[in-house]
């Protein structure tokens, strides 16, 4: 069984400004500023956060669902 990864690697659409973060584990995240431009990341249609957006990696709830850990993420689809 794999781990759930905490870190996802976020790539701002408007300047291409990349940030490695830690993704809260028990929650989506809905917002975040560039640090860069300051754009206010919101989720994508069809996604639960920013991460599953623009982030390297999908956010941790949407991990434990697709590894069968949970039966529905917390946060909706992935």
């Amino acid at each position: 069984m794999s781990a759930i990864i905490t870190e996802s690697r976020l790539t701002c659409p408007e300047c291409a400004f990349e940030e490695l973060l830690t993704m809260p584990t028990n929650a989506c995240q809905w917002f975040h500023e560039c640090r860069q431009c300051g754009v206010l990341l919101r989720p994508q249609p069809g996604h639960c956060c920013v991460f599953c957006s623009y982030g390297s990696v999908a956010c941790p709830p949407i991990q434990a669902e697709k590894l069968g850990l949970v039966e529905e993420a917390c946060c909706g689809p992935g």
